[in-house]
């Protein structure tokens, strides 16, 4: 026995659509919300698509601030571009963003074409994204909550077109705040994480937190960098010539002249050994040690690094030598990660 129809009051607050009814339309709230819901999802799908473009992403941690970690970044792209590969440098410090100004990119602005944000390009090809990039005014203080800044973080990551690299280093604010945090749980296959310290006890107090910090996240440390190690004085003098000379704590150095007549001798300014030491606590890589040089001062500020300046000199060498060790690193790990035993 078939039951007849329902029938609601007058008042009821049930509303029924005939078949032939237009959906109600969305309040404004709910247009926001479907829309910044559609927009995560393109990003998700961006960020998915440039993972598989970009080979090797690296983040460059420090535990705190002074210890020259954008130099080293930014040292790091310009040396893996020298061998002719393709290199981006993601400047992530929102608040402090320094990149730029080192890679002579001062007062450039962003390019956005059909929604997607184009890298700047600096010495050896290097291409470059940067918070500086979006200031009017480099004195500009950016005072952002962490959702805000987060958002941006995002953005930088899936909102630009990158191309192919084979390389993309990633410098980050001193500690292990948001803004590791936020990239390692956004970017895909990360290689690991570089920490950078100087030999001084305290920096290094500071780059044990970050290797605990990279074990928390699940994200492997690719090892560590003593940066300002040692400071070495060069001259001349006639060949075979005994020189002694004066270092930090009342100690002296002896060196001879060669038969050319050139002589070198290393201070340790900031002790050295340090960051070899941590490291082997920690059993992670010790990459190698980068000298105190002054020419770094002068080229942050000139905005042509000691690479592009010297390719040839003690500091481009050093360099050198830690990422031949950091590409040692991440491509075994890749090879070993490609085969599938089943």
């Amino acid at each position: 026995m078939a039951h007849p129809p329902t029938q609601l009051m007058a008042d009821s607050p049930i509303k029924v659509n005939n078949p032939g009814d237009a959906p109600a339309p969305a309040s404004p709230e709910e247009q926001k919300k479907m829309e910044a819901a559609y927009n995560q999802m393109k990003r998700k799908m961006a960020i998915s698509e440039m993972g598989k473009a970009i080979k090797h992403k690296i983040m460059v941690l420090s535990g705190k601030g002074g210890v020259g970690k954008s130099t080293v970044a930014t040292g790091l792209a310009l040396s893996l571009a020298q061998q002719g590969l393709k290199v981006g440098l993601l400047d992530i410090d929102i608040t402090g963003p320094n990149v730029p100004k080192m890679m002579g990119l001062d007062g450039r602005r962003l390019n956005v074409e059909a929604g997607r944000i184009h890298p700047a390009q600096g010495h050896l090809g290097v291409k470059v994204i940067s918070m500086a990039f979006l200031l009017e005014d480099e004195d500009t203080p950016v005072v952002w909550r962490g959702p805000i800044k987060l958002g941006a973080i995002q953005q930088f990551i899936g909102d630009v077109d990158w191309g192919e690299l084979d390389y993309l280093i990633i410098d980050f604010p001193p500690g292990t705040s948001d803004e590791p945090l936020t990239v390692a749980q956004n970017l895909p296959d990360i290689d690991g994480m570089v920490i950078v310290t100087t030999p001084q006890d305290v920096a290094l107090l500071d780059s044990r937190k970050s290797i605990t910090f990279a074990n928390s996240l699940k994200v492997d440390v690719i090892g560590v960098i003593e940066n300002m190690s040692g400071y070495t004085v060069r001259g001349k003098a006639p060949a075979g010539t005994e020189l002694e000379l004066a270092a930090p704590g009342g100690k002296t150095i002896r060196v001879t002249t060669d038969e050319n007549g050139d002589w070198a001798g290393t201070l340790d300014i900031f002790k050295a050994g340090g960051g070899q030491k941590t490291a082997e606590e920690f059993g992670v890589p010790f990459l190698g040690k980068l000298p105190f040089d002054p020419g770094f001062v002068r080229g942050g500020d000139d905005g042509v690094h000691r690479i592009v300046s010297e390719p040839e000199g003690p500091s481009a060498i050093a360099f050198n030598k830690v990422v031949e060790n950091i590409q040692h690193k991440v491509e075994s790990a890749s090879n070993d990660g490609g085969l599938e035993i089943i």
